[in-house]
C-alpha cells in the first residue's frame, strides 16, 4: 500500500511538539530569543527525542524550546497553519490539534487571544489545502485545578468556532483525575467534548477513572489497559476510542520495543483504535511513517486500515457534515485504498 497518497485522520496531534525547526530558528532570530543553535541540524536534535528516553518526564523536556517562541499571537497563527500545511501534504483530511493555552501567557497575551490565533491558523489553513480542523484545549496536570477552570471558562466562547474539546496532559501520576472532576464535569456541561491522557505510564487504572470520573469518550495513548483487567473491560464494553501513537510510545517507555506494542492484540479483540503521531517533531514522525510503521510490523491488510481509518472518522469530533465528506474519502474505493 502506498500510505502517502492514502486518507489519514489525525486526532491526536500536540502544536508545541510539532513545529519546524527552521520556524524555531527564524522566529529566535525575529524576536530576538535565545536557543542553543540557530543551525538547523542542530537544533533538530535537540528538539527530537531519542527511541531510548528513560520516560515519559525526559521526552516532556523536549518542549521547552518550542514554546519559547510560541509567545506571540503571530507566531502561534504562523505554527498552526505551518502544521495544518504539513499534514495536508500528506494527505491527512482532518486533524485534531491540541495545545495548553496557559504555556503561551509568559509575554502577556490572553488565553483567548492564544486559543484565537491558534484557530485562525488553522481556518487559514483550511481556506488553501485540501484539510478540515478542529482544536481541543489541554489543562495541564502539573497545574492545579483552578486552572483546568480558566481554560474551560476561558476556551468556551470559541465551543463552535474550531474549539471542540478539553484533555488533560503531562506528566501522568497514580489518580490524578480525583482532582479535576470537577472543572472537567463544568467542561461537559458547556459542550466540551472530553478525551484524556491516560494509561501512559504503567497506571491502566488511569484510564478507568478517566471514563468513570471524568467522562472520557477517548484515551490519549491507554496503553497500559493491558494490565488493568477493569479499565479494559470499560473500554471495550463502552466504545472508548485509544488514540494510539507508536514511535511515542516507545520513546516515552509505554512499550519497550515497536513489537511489543499491543495496539494489534486492541484492534483483533474489538477495541477501537487509531493510529497518530503525538508530536510530528519530537519524534521524528509523520502519519505516512506512523502508517507504515504499524502495517509493516504487524502484516496488516487494507481491511485492517479501512476499519481504523472509519474508527478516527466516528470518533473525530467533528460536525456531521464533515464526518459525512471523510467517510466518502475512505469508501474503500480504488483510488483511496
Amino acid at each position: 500500500m502506498n500510505y502517502s497518497k492514502m486518507p489519514k485522520i489525525e486526532l491526536h496531534c500536540h502544536l508545541d511538539g510539532s513545529v519546524r525547526p527552521e520556524t524555531i530558528i527564524e522566529l529566535a532570530k525575529k524576536d530576538g530569543i535565545h536557543i542553543p543553535s540557530f543551525d538547523r541540524g542542530e537544533i533538530r536534535e535537540e528538539l527530537i527525542a531519542p527511541l531510548d528516553c528513560e520516560s515519559l518526564d525526559e521526552y516532556l523536556e523536549k518542549f521547552s524550546i518550542p514554546n519559547d517562541v510560541m509567545q506571540s499571537k503571530e507566531n502561534l497563527k504562523r505554527i498552526s497553519f505551518e502544521l495544518y500545511e504539513d499534514a495536508a501534504g500528506e494527505n491527512v483530511k482532518y486533524m485534531e490539534v491540541r495545545f495548553a493555552p496557559l504555556l503561551h501567557t509568559q509575554k502577556g497575551l490572553s488565553v483567548e487571544e492564544i486559543i484565537g490565533s491558534v484557530i485562525e491558523g488553522m481556518k487559514e489553513a483550511e481556506e488553501q489545502f485540501d484539510i478540515k480542523g478542529n482544536i481541543i484545549l489541554c489543562c495541564m496536570r502539573t497545574m492545579s485545578p483552578e486552572s483546568a477552570f480558566e481554560v474551560v471558562e476561558k476556551g468556551k466562547n470559541f465551543l463552535g468556532k474550531g474549539v471542540v474539546a478539553i484533555d488533560l496532559c503531562a506528566s501522568e501520576e497514580e489518580g490524578f483525575c480525583r482532582e479535576f472532576i470537577e472543572p472537567i464535569a463544568l467542561a461537559r456541561e458547556y459542550g466540551y467534548r472530553v478525551t484524556i491522557h491516560a494509561g501512559e505510564t504503567g497506571v491502566g487504572r488511569n484510564v478507568l477513572e478517566a471514563v468513570e470520573w471524568l467522562g472520557a469518550e477517548r484515551i490519549g495513548h491507554g496503553v497500559y489497559i493491558k494490565d488493568c483487567p477493569e479499565a479494559y473491560q470499560v473500554v471495550k464494553e463502552k466504545g472508548i476510542v485509544l488514540e494510539i501513537c507508536p514511535t511515542s510510545n516507545v520513546q516515552t517507555k509505554a512499550v519497550e520495543e515497536f513489537r511489543d506494542h499491543p495496539l494489534y492484540d486492541f484492534h483483533r479483540e474489538g477495541i477501537k483504535i487509531t493510529i497518530n503521531t503525538d508530536n510530528r517533531t519530537v519524534s521524528d514522525t509523520t502519519m505516512t511513517k506512523e502508517c507504515e510503521l504499524v502495517w509493516g510490523e504487524f502484516a496488516m491488510n487494507e481491511e485492517d486500515y479501512r476499519a481504523i481509518y472509519l474508527n478516527s472518522v466516528e470518533a473525530a469530533f467533528a460536525s456531521d457534515e464533515v464526518k459525512a465528506g471523510l467517510r466518502k474519502q475512505g469508501d474503500g474505493s480504488a483510488a483511496s485504498f
